[in-house]
Protein backbone atom coordinates (compact mmCIF):
# COMPACT_ATOMS: atom_id res chain seq x y z
CA UNK A 1 0.00 0.00 0.00
CA UNK A 2 1.42 3.32 -0.80
CA UNK A 3 0.50 5.43 2.36
CA UNK A 4 -1.20 4.80 6.25
CA UNK A 5 -0.85 6.76 9.20
CA UNK A 6 2.21 7.99 10.51
CA UNK A 7 3.41 5.51 13.04
CA UNK A 8 2.75 7.16 16.16
CA UNK A 9 -0.41 7.99 15.48
CA UNK A 10 -1.38 4.63 14.63
CA UNK A 11 0.51 3.12 17.89
CA UNK A 12 -1.24 5.88 19.53
CA UNK A 13 -4.86 4.35 17.74
CA UNK A 14 -4.21 0.60 18.74
CA UNK A 15 -3.56 1.55 22.34
CA UNK A 16 -6.70 3.86 22.61
CA UNK A 17 -8.34 0.89 21.35
CA UNK A 18 -7.76 -1.58 24.06
CA UNK A 19 -10.86 -2.50 25.86
CA UNK A 20 -11.43 -1.43 30.02
CA UNK A 21 -9.54 -4.10 31.96
CA UNK A 22 -11.26 -7.44 32.80
CA UNK A 23 -10.20 -8.36 36.39
CA UNK A 24 -10.02 -12.10 37.87
CA UNK A 25 -8.69 -14.07 40.63
CA UNK A 26 -5.71 -16.42 40.06
CA UNK A 27 -3.60 -18.64 42.36
CA UNK A 28 0.17 -17.96 43.33
CA UNK A 29 1.55 -20.53 41.30
CA UNK A 30 -0.39 -19.07 38.04
CA UNK A 31 0.33 -15.75 38.84
CA UNK A 32 4.14 -14.86 37.66
CA UNK A 33 3.95 -12.70 34.31
CA UNK A 34 0.21 -11.56 34.55
CA UNK A 35 -0.06 -8.13 36.05
CA UNK A 36 -2.00 -6.58 39.14
CA UNK A 37 -5.38 -5.16 39.27
CA UNK A 38 -4.93 -3.68 42.58
CA UNK A 39 -2.57 -3.02 45.23
CA UNK A 40 -1.74 -5.72 47.08
CA UNK A 41 -1.08 -4.85 51.32
CA UNK A 42 0.43 -6.88 54.01
CA UNK A 43 -1.75 -7.64 56.88
CA UNK A 44 0.83 -8.65 58.90
CA UNK A 45 4.56 -7.06 59.86
CA UNK A 46 7.42 -7.96 57.60
CA UNK A 47 9.28 -10.08 58.97
CA UNK A 48 6.18 -10.61 60.99
CA UNK A 49 8.60 -11.59 64.20
CA UNK A 50 12.11 -10.46 65.60
CA UNK A 51 14.04 -13.50 63.59
CA UNK A 52 17.94 -14.03 64.09
CA UNK A 53 20.45 -13.30 61.01
CA UNK A 54 22.75 -16.26 62.46
CA UNK A 55 23.33 -19.11 64.04
CA UNK A 56 24.30 -19.19 67.24
CA UNK A 57 22.93 -17.87 70.67
CA UNK A 58 20.19 -15.48 71.99
CA UNK A 59 22.14 -13.52 74.67
CA UNK A 60 20.97 -10.74 77.32
CA UNK A 61 23.45 -9.07 79.38
CA UNK A 62 27.10 -9.47 80.02
CA UNK A 63 29.23 -12.94 79.48
CA UNK A 64 29.04 -15.53 80.93
CA UNK A 65 25.52 -16.84 80.38
CA UNK A 66 24.10 -19.85 81.31
CA UNK A 67 21.99 -21.69 78.59
CA UNK A 68 18.31 -21.96 78.80
CA UNK A 69 15.78 -23.56 77.15
CA UNK A 70 13.20 -20.53 77.17
CA UNK A 71 11.25 -18.35 74.88
CA UNK A 72 12.03 -15.30 77.48
CA UNK A 73 15.28 -14.45 78.61
CA UNK A 74 16.83 -12.94 82.23
CA UNK A 75 20.09 -10.49 82.82
CA UNK A 76 22.74 -13.44 82.13
CA UNK A 77 21.09 -15.76 80.13
CA UNK A 78 21.15 -16.98 76.54
CA UNK A 79 19.19 -19.79 74.05
CA UNK A 80 20.73 -21.56 71.41
CA UNK A 81 18.94 -20.28 67.99
CA UNK A 82 19.08 -20.52 63.99
CA UNK A 83 18.75 -18.43 61.42
CA UNK A 84 15.39 -17.01 60.79
CA UNK A 85 14.35 -18.70 64.05
CA UNK A 86 11.88 -16.36 66.40
CA UNK A 87 13.92 -14.47 68.82
CA UNK A 88 13.67 -14.70 72.77
CA UNK A 89 11.87 -12.11 74.55
CA UNK A 90 14.56 -9.98 76.41
CA UNK A 91 17.52 -11.16 73.87
CA UNK A 92 20.04 -8.13 72.96
CA UNK A 93 21.97 -10.01 70.44
CA UNK A 94 22.92 -12.80 68.89
CA UNK A 95 26.30 -14.45 69.26
CA UNK A 96 26.98 -16.32 66.23
CA UNK A 97 28.13 -19.87 66.71
CA UNK A 98 31.71 -19.26 65.31
CA UNK A 99 32.13 -16.81 67.71
CA UNK A 100 31.06 -18.33 71.48
CA UNK A 101 32.10 -21.31 73.57
CA UNK A 102 30.08 -23.80 75.88
CA UNK A 103 32.11 -24.58 79.01
CA UNK A 104 30.29 -26.43 81.29
CA UNK A 105 27.09 -25.28 80.43
CA UNK A 106 27.95 -21.98 80.38
CA UNK A 107 28.75 -19.59 77.19
CA UNK A 108 31.79 -17.20 76.65
CA UNK A 109 31.92 -14.74 73.91
CA UNK A 110 34.91 -15.56 71.77
CA UNK A 111 37.72 -13.04 70.50
CA UNK A 112 36.86 -9.68 69.29
CA UNK A 113 33.83 -10.89 66.55
CA UNK A 114 32.12 -11.93 69.75
CA UNK A 115 33.02 -9.05 71.58
CA UNK A 116 31.07 -6.84 68.46
CA UNK A 117 27.88 -9.50 68.02
CA UNK A 118 27.32 -8.16 71.82
CA UNK A 119 28.10 -5.11 72.07
CA UNK A 120 26.98 -3.72 68.64
CA UNK A 121 23.65 -5.48 69.48
CA UNK A 122 23.44 -7.23 66.06
CA UNK A 123 22.39 -9.81 63.91
CA UNK A 124 18.63 -9.44 65.08
CA UNK A 125 16.36 -8.57 62.68
CA UNK A 126 13.46 -6.59 64.13
CA UNK A 127 9.93 -7.28 63.11
CA UNK A 128 8.64 -4.40 60.86
CA UNK A 129 12.17 -3.98 58.69
CA UNK A 130 10.73 -4.77 55.38
CA UNK A 131 6.77 -3.64 55.87
CA UNK A 132 4.82 -2.38 58.29
CA UNK A 133 1.30 -4.15 58.76
CA UNK A 134 -1.08 -2.25 56.10
CA UNK A 135 1.88 -0.90 54.21
CA UNK A 136 1.50 -1.92 50.45
CA UNK A 137 3.97 -3.90 49.29
CA UNK A 138 2.91 -4.19 45.04
CA UNK A 139 1.26 -1.53 43.51
CA UNK A 140 -1.48 -2.72 40.76
CA UNK A 141 -0.02 -2.45 37.38
CA UNK A 142 3.13 -4.42 38.43
CA UNK A 143 4.42 -7.26 36.34
CA UNK A 144 4.54 -10.24 38.63
CA UNK A 145 8.20 -11.46 38.50
CA UNK A 146 8.96 -14.45 40.68
CA UNK A 147 10.59 -12.42 43.25
CA UNK A 148 6.75 -10.40 43.44
CA UNK A 149 5.11 -13.41 43.59
CA UNK A 150 7.27 -14.54 46.77
CA UNK A 151 7.32 -11.48 48.13
CA UNK A 152 2.83 -12.16 47.87
CA UNK A 153 3.27 -15.36 49.64
CA UNK A 154 5.91 -14.00 52.24
CA UNK A 155 2.79 -11.36 53.05
CA UNK A 156 0.47 -14.37 53.43
CA UNK A 157 -1.41 -14.12 50.11
CA UNK A 158 -2.66 -17.26 48.75
CA UNK A 159 -4.62 -15.38 45.36
CA UNK A 160 -4.42 -12.04 43.53
CA UNK A 161 -6.67 -10.47 41.55
CA UNK A 162 -4.81 -9.86 38.02
CA UNK A 163 -5.87 -8.47 34.86
CA UNK A 164 -7.21 -11.19 32.34
CA UNK A 165 -4.97 -11.58 29.71
CA UNK A 166 -7.08 -11.41 26.15
CA UNK A 167 -8.23 -14.41 24.55
CA UNK A 168 -7.34 -14.34 20.70
CA UNK A 169 -7.85 -16.22 17.80
CA UNK A 170 -5.01 -17.02 14.64
CA UNK A 171 -6.44 -16.79 11.16
CA UNK A 172 -3.99 -17.78 8.98
CA UNK A 173 -4.76 -17.47 5.42
CA UNK A 174 -2.82 -18.49 1.92
CA UNK A 175 -3.40 -21.26 -0.84
CA UNK A 176 0.42 -21.78 -1.11
CA UNK A 177 1.04 -22.69 2.40
CA UNK A 178 1.99 -25.89 3.65
CA UNK A 179 2.34 -27.02 7.23
CA UNK A 180 4.80 -29.64 7.27
CA UNK A 181 8.01 -30.41 5.01
CA UNK A 182 10.03 -28.48 2.54
CA UNK A 183 7.72 -26.92 0.14
CA UNK A 184 7.73 -27.02 -3.25
CA UNK A 185 8.36 -24.19 -5.79
CA UNK A 186 5.20 -21.81 -5.85
CA UNK A 187 4.61 -23.13 -1.96
CA UNK A 188 5.67 -22.22 1.13
CA UNK A 189 6.45 -23.54 4.62
CA UNK A 190 3.94 -21.74 7.20
CA UNK A 191 6.28 -19.79 9.60
CA UNK A 192 3.60 -18.18 11.55
CA UNK A 193 1.75 -21.42 13.43
CA UNK A 194 4.43 -21.46 16.00
CA UNK A 195 5.99 -18.23 16.42
CA UNK A 196 2.81 -16.14 16.58
CA UNK A 197 1.39 -17.84 19.57
CA UNK A 198 4.73 -17.69 21.44
CA UNK A 199 5.09 -13.78 20.67
CA UNK A 200 1.63 -13.04 21.84
CA UNK A 201 1.99 -14.90 25.07
CA UNK A 202 5.44 -12.73 25.28
CA UNK A 203 3.08 -9.83 25.10
CA UNK A 204 0.39 -11.03 27.45
CA UNK A 205 -1.89 -12.91 25.17
CA UNK A 206 -3.55 -16.16 25.33
CA UNK A 207 -3.67 -17.96 21.85
CA UNK A 208 -7.22 -20.05 22.22
CA UNK A 209 -8.04 -21.18 18.34
CA UNK A 210 -5.82 -21.63 15.23
CA UNK A 211 -7.49 -21.71 12.07
CA UNK A 212 -5.97 -21.94 8.64
CA UNK A 213 -8.02 -20.87 5.62
CA UNK A 214 -7.22 -20.25 2.08
CA UNK A 215 -7.83 -17.52 0.13
CA UNK A 216 -11.47 -17.40 0.22
CA UNK A 217 -13.27 -14.30 1.19
CA UNK A 218 -16.25 -16.17 3.21
CA UNK A 219 -14.47 -19.01 4.56
CA UNK A 220 -12.27 -16.11 6.29
CA UNK A 221 -15.15 -14.40 7.03
CA UNK A 222 -16.65 -17.46 8.79
CA UNK A 223 -13.12 -18.20 10.97
CA UNK A 224 -12.21 -14.39 12.28
CA UNK A 225 -15.75 -14.54 13.82
CA UNK A 226 -16.14 -17.89 14.55
CA UNK A 227 -14.47 -18.29 18.27
CA UNK A 228 -15.44 -16.28 21.60
CA UNK A 229 -12.39 -13.88 21.91
CA UNK A 230 -11.21 -11.02 22.43
CA UNK A 231 -8.99 -10.36 19.56
CA UNK A 232 -8.50 -12.17 16.08
CA UNK A 233 -4.81 -11.78 14.43
CA UNK A 234 -4.58 -12.59 10.75
CA UNK A 235 -2.18 -13.32 8.20
CA UNK A 236 -1.61 -12.36 5.05
CA UNK A 237 -4.38 -11.11 2.28
CA UNK A 238 -4.19 -7.20 3.53
CA UNK A 239 -1.90 -5.57 1.00
CA UNK A 240 -5.63 -4.47 -1.13
CA UNK A 241 -5.15 -6.59 -4.21
CA UNK A 242 -7.65 -8.61 -6.12
CA UNK A 243 -6.16 -11.65 -4.23
CA UNK A 244 -6.17 -9.82 -0.41
CA UNK A 245 -9.34 -10.98 1.18
CA UNK A 246 -9.21 -10.42 4.88
CA UNK A 247 -10.22 -6.57 4.68
CA UNK A 248 -13.11 -7.65 2.72
CA UNK A 249 -14.17 -10.59 4.89
CA UNK A 250 -13.27 -8.34 8.17
CA UNK A 251 -15.86 -5.44 6.17
CA UNK A 252 -18.70 -7.97 5.57
CA UNK A 253 -18.65 -8.67 9.38
CA UNK A 254 -19.48 -4.90 9.60
CA UNK A 255 -15.95 -3.90 11.17
CA UNK A 256 -15.05 -0.08 12.37
CA UNK A 257 -11.44 0.39 10.71
CA UNK A 258 -8.77 2.11 13.53
CA UNK A 259 -5.87 1.74 11.67
CA UNK A 260 -6.23 1.70 8.18
CA UNK A 261 -2.46 0.78 7.15
CA UNK A 262 0.66 1.91 8.69
CA UNK A 263 3.58 4.77 6.79
CA UNK A 264 6.21 1.92 8.13
CA UNK A 265 8.60 -0.55 5.83
CA UNK A 266 8.57 -3.35 5.82
CA UNK A 267 4.79 -4.10 7.45
CA UNK A 268 2.42 -1.10 5.86
CA UNK A 269 -0.49 -3.11 5.03
CA UNK A 270 -0.98 -3.93 8.55
CA UNK A 271 -4.77 -2.80 9.74
CA UNK A 272 -6.21 -2.69 13.54
CA UNK A 273 -10.60 -2.92 13.15
CA UNK A 274 -13.22 -3.42 15.54
CA UNK A 275 -16.19 -5.35 14.83
CA UNK A 276 -19.36 -5.42 17.47
CA UNK A 277 -17.77 -7.98 19.38
CA UNK A 278 -13.96 -8.43 19.00
CA UNK A 279 -10.82 -6.58 17.55
CA UNK A 280 -9.22 -7.45 14.68
CA UNK A 281 -5.37 -7.33 13.69
CA UNK A 282 -4.49 -7.73 10.24
CA UNK A 283 -0.52 -8.55 9.29
CA UNK A 284 0.77 -8.77 6.23
CA UNK A 285 1.66 -12.24 4.31
CA UNK A 286 5.29 -12.02 4.21
CA UNK A 287 7.14 -12.79 7.49
CA UNK A 288 9.06 -9.69 8.56
CA UNK A 289 6.29 -7.72 8.03
CA UNK A 290 3.86 -9.54 9.85
CA UNK A 291 6.40 -9.78 12.75
CA UNK A 292 6.68 -6.43 12.75
CA UNK A 293 3.24 -5.55 12.12
CA UNK A 294 2.44 -7.24 15.36
CA UNK A 295 5.06 -5.40 17.46
CA UNK A 296 4.40 -1.94 16.07
CA UNK A 297 0.79 -2.48 15.88
CA UNK A 298 -0.40 -5.57 18.41
CA UNK A 299 2.49 -4.31 20.82
CA UNK A 300 1.10 -0.94 21.91
CA UNK A 301 -2.56 -2.31 22.02
CA UNK A 302 -1.84 -5.46 23.78
CA UNK A 303 0.51 -3.25 26.49
CA UNK A 304 -2.55 -0.85 27.13
CA UNK A 305 -5.09 -3.93 27.14
CA UNK A 306 -2.85 -6.21 29.98
CA UNK A 307 -1.19 -2.88 31.50
CA UNK A 308 2.32 -3.83 30.78
CA UNK A 309 4.61 -0.84 29.70
CA UNK A 310 5.32 -0.77 25.80
CA UNK A 311 9.28 -1.90 25.80
CA UNK A 312 11.18 0.32 24.34
CA UNK A 313 14.65 1.50 24.01
CA UNK A 314 17.32 3.76 23.18
CA UNK A 315 20.50 2.72 21.14
CA UNK A 316 23.02 4.75 18.93
CA UNK A 317 24.07 3.80 15.50
CA UNK A 318 27.68 3.30 14.28
CA UNK A 319 26.74 4.70 10.46
CA UNK A 320 24.39 6.33 9.26
CA UNK A 321 20.82 4.86 8.39
CA UNK A 322 19.01 6.46 5.53
CA UNK A 323 15.32 7.41 6.19
CA UNK A 324 12.39 6.97 3.42
CA UNK A 325 10.31 9.87 2.94
CA UNK A 326 6.80 9.87 4.76
CA UNK A 327 7.79 6.44 6.36
CA UNK A 328 8.85 4.79 8.83
CA UNK A 329 11.77 2.35 8.39
CA UNK A 330 11.87 -0.68 10.74
CA UNK A 331 15.56 -2.72 10.66
CA UNK A 332 16.68 -5.54 12.41
CA UNK A 333 19.66 -4.90 14.25
CA UNK A 334 22.31 -6.29 16.66
CA UNK A 335 23.25 -4.23 19.73
CA UNK A 336 26.52 -4.56 21.21
CA UNK A 337 27.33 -2.24 23.98
CA UNK A 338 24.16 -0.01 23.63
CA UNK A 339 25.38 0.44 19.47
CA UNK A 340 23.34 -1.14 16.84
CA UNK A 341 24.34 -2.72 13.64
CA UNK A 342 21.87 -3.74 11.18
CA UNK A 343 21.32 -7.27 10.55
CA UNK A 344 21.91 -8.87 7.00
CA UNK A 345 18.94 -10.50 5.42
CA UNK A 346 16.38 -8.55 6.50
CA UNK A 347 13.81 -8.22 3.64
CA UNK A 348 9.83 -8.31 4.40
CA UNK A 349 10.08 -11.93 3.29
CA UNK A 350 12.73 -12.67 5.01
CA UNK A 351 13.60 -13.95 8.98
CA UNK A 352 17.06 -14.53 8.78
CA UNK A 353 18.07 -11.23 9.83
CA UNK A 354 15.39 -11.09 12.68
CA UNK A 355 16.31 -14.28 13.74
CA UNK A 356 19.97 -12.37 14.45
CA UNK A 357 18.83 -9.39 16.07
CA UNK A 358 18.76 -8.09 19.65
CA UNK A 359 15.99 -5.32 18.86
CA UNK A 360 14.36 -3.20 15.76
CA UNK A 361 15.72 0.16 15.00
CA UNK A 362 12.89 2.62 14.43
CA UNK A 363 13.83 5.29 11.64
CA UNK A 364 12.49 8.28 11.24
CA UNK A 365 11.89 9.62 7.74
CA UNK A 366 15.37 11.88 7.93
CA UNK A 367 17.29 8.81 8.87
CA UNK A 368 19.53 8.61 11.58
CA UNK A 369 23.17 10.08 11.28
CA UNK A 370 26.59 8.19 12.57
CA UNK A 371 26.90 8.30 16.04
CA UNK A 372 23.59 9.78 16.71
CA UNK A 373 20.62 7.62 19.43
CA UNK A 374 17.46 6.26 17.59
CA UNK A 375 14.55 4.57 19.12
CA UNK A 376 14.18 0.65 19.17
CA UNK A 377 11.29 -1.55 20.13
CA UNK A 378 12.40 -4.03 22.61
CA UNK A 379 12.20 -7.73 21.48
CA UNK A 380 9.77 -9.24 23.47
CA UNK A 381 11.40 -13.12 23.12
CA UNK A 382 15.29 -13.60 24.76
CA UNK A 383 17.94 -12.69 22.31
Amino acid sequence: MSSGLDWHDARSRAAAAAPAPVVEVVPLDLAIGRVLAEDLPTPIPLPHYASSAMDGWAVRGEAPWDLVARHALGPGEAAVIVTGGLVPTGAEAVLRAEAGRVIADRLWAVGETGRRDVDGRRHIRPAGTEAAAGEPVLHAGALLTPPRVALAAAAGADRLFVRRRPRVALVLTGDEVVEAGVPAPGMVRDSFRIALPAILDALGADVVAIHRVGDDTEATRIAVGDDPVDLVVTTGGTGGSHADQVRDAVSRLGAEVLVPSVAMRPGGPTFLARTPDRLVLGLPGNPLAAVLGLLAVGGPLLAAWTGRDVRATTVAVETPVEGRRGTTRLIPVAVRDGVATPTAHAGAAMLRGLAAADAVLVVPEGGVDAGASAAALVLPWPT
